[in-house]
């Protein structure tokens, strides 16, 4: 699922080159960590139980093949350092909402309904650390919009 913005940057490039995409029929794999990572909007806060994907694998699989995702689930991709990123649908069923995140937890853009199964490149649209998915049409449920703010113990304000 991620697709890295510059060519320099080929731990990212790799990831999405290698990979059937963005959604599993599995749940996430059990490595993964668990946080409960908070969304403060002009809606208040809003808590979701989130999966981070840290290492290569993970970050290669995220979502790829799932059918379902629960409302107050998500997945977090940590890239480890702050950077631009770009995301795709390849092998994702799911219609999914991306919130892009800096280090800071500022959410920087948010692409709302990315289209399933698509290799449309999906842009952060600036420097961040990590993207969160959600189901398509939390963004809006919410009211997400760039400068709101993300908890979780990966960012740092």
């Amino acid at each position: 699922m991620p697709r890295n913005a510059r060519p320099v940057l080929s731990f990212a490039t790799l990831a999405v080159a290698a990979m059937a995409t963005a959604c599993c029929l599995a749940p996430a794999p059990s490595r993964a960590a668990t946080d409960d990572l908070v969304i403060a909007t002009s809606s208040g806060a809003h808590h979701f139980a989130v999966d981070v994907m840290r290492t290569r694998d993970e970050l290669e699989r995220g979502l790829m093949f799932r059918r379902q995702l629960d409302a107050d689930r998500g997945m977090l991709f940590d890239f480890g350092t702050s950077q631009p990123v770009s995301m795709w649908m390849k092998n994702t069923y799911l219609p999914l909402d991306m919130v892009f995140i800096a280090a800071d937890g500022r959410v920087v853009s948010v692409k709302r309904n990315a289209e399933p199964l698509s290799e449309t490149i999906i842009p952060s649209g600036g420097d961040v650390l990590g993207v969160l998915e959600v189901n398509a049409g939390t963004a809006a449920r919410i009211g997400v919009k760039p400068g709101d703010r993300v908890s979780d113990p990966m960012f740092k304000p």
